[in-house]
């Protein structure tokens, strides 16, 4: 299974999520929410996660709003992820892949302090002054464009189980199997449309995986359902 764009993934993703494979939220009709909690908002994790939430957010016609992470990445190879934050919550690594390259999480507090400022700048351009969207006994649907080791996504969840939803579910069109094994302790429920045998990397599974620019998103979320 390949994906356009995106968009693509989106929609592709919102019309399984309304039936999927498995059978067990059911089929709803159209803009209904088929999981059985009243109250749903659709976070997305920026940038590349927001085209896709919005598609979700449309189908189920749920508010939409970002949460957003940053990667922590190794010294000289910042494309490489060995940790993740969110908000102000302590950063969560991969102690594995710390040990592995002989690394102490002291030596990466500068990153931490680097990506904890570009963290607040996106936070303060895409919220533009409204507060952070209330998570205490929703639904909670996190989405993100696809997931590769799932640092992102486990910091993002641990800081949403803190805040106590009612019902706290990830969603994204493709996935590693190693990653939703691990995430499924941390979710009610993992939502993944596509899990290849052999996964490399999230852009693989895209024909167009071009960044996501800072205007797309903000206007993502000034179309897309009502924040709330």
């Amino acid at each position: 299974m390949r994906f356009t764009d995106r968009r693509h993934a989106g929609r592709s993703l919102a019309e399984w999520l309304r039936s999927p494979d498995d059978d067990t939220a059911g089929a709803a009709e159209a803009g209904a929410w088929p999981y059985g909690a009243a109250d749903p908002l659709i976070l997305a994790l920026p940038r590349g996660g927001v085209p896709v939430a919005a598609e979700v957010a449309r189908e189920f016609r749920a508010p939409l709003d970002v949460l957003v992470a940053r990667k922590i990445g190794v010294p000289g190879s910042p494309e490489t992820g060995i940790g993740a934050i969110v908000a102000e919550e302590p950063p969560v690594f991969d102690r594995r892949a710390l040990q592995f390259l002989g690394l102490a999480e002291d030596e990466l507090a500068p990153s931490v302090a680097r990506e904890r400022a570009e963290l607040h700048r996106r936070e303060d351009l895409y919220r533009r002054g409204r507060p952070e969207p209330g998570i205490t006994g929703r639904t909670v649907l996190l989405v993100d464009d696809g997931l590769a080791t799932g640092l992102t996504a486990l910091a993002a969840l641990r800081h949403l189980r803190r805040r106590q939803p009612a019902h706290l579910a990830l969603a994204t069109p493709v996935g590693s199997r190693n990653a939703v094994g691990e995430l499924s302790e941390e979710a009610d429920r993992v939502l993944v449309l596509h899990q290849p045998d052999h996964f490399r990397a999230v852009g693989e599974w895209y024909d167009d995986f071009g960044q996501v620019s800072d205007d797309e998103v903000i206007a993502l979320l000034g179309t897309s359902s009502s924040v709330a």
